[in-house]
């Protein structure tokens, strides 16, 4: 469920039986402190001043009307007015045991599905993320486009929406003449493709020397494009040779990220080649682009800057080359006529802004995206290192993503072994790559989208504060609880009886992870959830202390209730977890 709108309808209606305008904001938001109530209404005190009334008097005429719509059904203990025109909601425990016992018995925890409500209309979503250049191998550039999308990607689908994911891959491109030129030649040498591409960087960077320092190899490079562009056969054998192994090193990244892309999601640059003429022709025809200087140019006044001069979108160079403008504008009209996409989201690196924005200004001028479809650019920063520049190798090389991880893996091996030294080895490959994996994609995923951050292994692996190592801790410390009572946890009662602060508590935040998923969704955010997990376990944390569950005397009908409260907050834990795209384990 999600009480924030619940309790937005109830206020609302209020306000509106109070003498407010219909349609005014309840501004519904939690509470920060408990002495405020659990869930605060602030909306009167603007209403108050459009009005130019006194914020006090109006937020008691709320008041009168809203405590017997509240209180007497029973949702909340007391409504309190603060302040200048506060209202302050303090849920009854009785009405929160009941919520939670229909969302502990409830597949999605509570979580309602779009399309069930009639105010909520399911969508189809599509999501373009990761988008590796296939000419080289994955590498720590591509982790947060990859891991952010997918986070977003399994809350939209856990929330009832359609997700179609799209990876759109660097397939195509100047490059790839040069790449099979090299190719050629060493398969006409005898060499197996998968050998020769088994290092991509290696025979990235020996295909480059050879383009730079050898006589002819340029121009057979350049031969080699033409005829790919063509269609001959040949040449479109090698290029999928090279495409396929290619594939194959991003999926092996994939799988060990645990992440959802497979290949039926690929549609690389090259899908939308056929399309291109089309785009051109359209917006000439249109009069959005024009022809200057040999070239098809669109001309954005609406981006004009401060000198008045119109923002430059280049769609098709002098030469007739198509650039990634027009890939993209291709790449919406394909999402709205064929994908039937109601919002298009697209996660890459924050220096993509300006392009984005252009490609949708453009796309909405030519109608490739009409009006009701919602398209969102989500940018985020860079992944730092310790000195405040872009994450490298110490000799300032990029660093393979595949490297990073296996690194991950290895220092979260001898960090379990250090506190678990007789763990069998096959248990311990299985946490230290829980643990590693997870460590990494937390630490990114727990900072704001749009913010760069620092990378430190210290940090990211330590079983203390916001951490997937910590959050995977309370996690198995809950089935522990469990195993020490020898129960099967199908047989605990879903009976919640709400009394201690601390079980309250918990009882809203559980209660919460529809909002919190909403505001994921809603802005592409996956540090929501992080943050909201985080807060989760810190108050499980609190409550095993105060509460006891399996201490001799206590009462078994309470020993049941808080059984109950600890598998709802291990399934809300783990399912968050999954989310975003971390396993848990049931015992570290």
């Amino acid at each position: 469920m999600n009480i924030k709108n619940l309790l937005a309808s109830i206020v609302s209606q209020a306000m509106t039986q109070a003498g407010l305008p219909e349609g005014t904001n309840p501004a519904i938001s939690v509470s920060t402190k408990a002495q405020f109530g659990d869930y605060q209404a602030n909306g009167v005190m603007g209403a108050a001043k459009k009005l130019k009334t006194n914020p006090r008097e109006l937020a008691t005429k709320v008041v009168e009307v809203l405590t017997p719509q509240l209180v007497d059904n029973g949702i909340a203990q007391k409504i309190e007015l603060a302040g200048p025109g506060f209202i302050n909601i303090h849920l009854d425990k009785q009405w929160l045991g009941e919520q939670l016992k229909a969302s502990a018995n409830d597949v999605k925890l509570g979580v309602t599905q779009r399309g069930a409500a009639l105010n909520e209309k399911s969508q189809t979503v599509v999501v373009d993320y990761s988008a590796p250049n296939l000419a080289k191998e994955m590498h720590v550039g591509h982790l947060r486009s990859t891991i952010i999308g997918d986070a977003v990607v399994r809350a939209l689908e856990f929330r009832g929406d359609t997700v179609i994911r799209q990876n759109h891959m660097g397939d195509w491109g100047t490059q790839f003449g040069m790449l099979l030129a090299h190719l050629s030649d060493k398969l006409a040498a005898d060499e197996v493709a998968e050998t020769a591409l088994s290092d991509l960087e290696n025979f990235y960077r020996e295909a480059k020397v050879r383009f730079d320092d050898e006589e002819n190899f340029a121009d057979r490079a350049r031969d080699y494009v033409v005829k790919l562009q063509g269609g001959d056969a040949e040449c479109a054998k090698l290029w999928q040779q090279f495409i396929d192994i290619s594939i194959q090193h991003s999926e092996d990244i994939y799988q060990q990220l645990n992440v959802t892309l497979t290949r039926k999601d690929i549609m690389g640059e090259s899908a939308y080649n056929p399309d291109l003429p089309k785009v051109i022709d359209e917006l000439m025809s249109k009069e959005i682009a024009v022809e200057d200087q040999g070239a098809r140019v669109v001309f954005i006044d609406e981006m004009s800057n401060k000198d008045g001069e119109p923002s430059v979108f280049i769609v098709q160079k002098s030469g007739g080359g198509y650039l990634y403008a027009t890939t993209d504008l291709s790449a919406c009209r394909y999402r709205v006529n064929e994908l039937k996409a109601d919002r298009i989201m697209i996660f890459t690196d924050a220096r993509q802004a300006l392009h984005f924005k252009q490609v949708e200004m453009v796309a909405r001028k030519a109608n490739f995206l009409p009006e009701h479809v919602a398209y969102d650019h989500c940018p985020f920063g860079m992944m730092m290192g310790d000195d405040g520049k872009p994450f490298k190798t110490r000799t300032g090389g990029t660093i393979k993503l595949a490297e990073l991880l296996n690194e991950a893996v290895v220092r979260a091996t001898e960090l379990i072994k250090e506190k678990n030294p007789d763990m069998p080895a096959k248990q311990l490959e299985e946490v230290a790559h829980k643990v590693g994996i997870g460590a990494v994609k937390f630490a990114d995923l727990s900072k704001n989208r749009t913010s760069d951050y620092i990378f430190n292994w210290q940090t990211m692996l330590s079983f203390e504060g916001a951490t997937a190592p910590y959050l995977q801790y309370a996690y198995s410390r809950i089935q522990s609880i469990f195993s020490k009572a020898n129960i099967d946890v199908q047989s605990i009662s879903t009976s919640l009886n709400i009394v201690e602060p601390q079980e309250k508590a918990l009882a809203i935040k559980l209660l919460q992870l529809e909002e919190v998923l909403d505001s994921v969704i809603a802005d592409g955010t996956p540090n929501f959830l992080c943050n909201y997990l985080y807060e989760l376990a810190s108050l499980y944390m609190s409550f095993y202390e105060a509460c006891p569950i399996l201490k001799d005397g206590i009462d078994d009908n309470v020993k049941q209730s808080r059984l109950a409260l600890c598998l709802f907050i291990s399934n809300t834990l783990k399912q968050g977890l999954d989310i975003l795209g971390i396993d848990v384990m049931e015992r570290m």
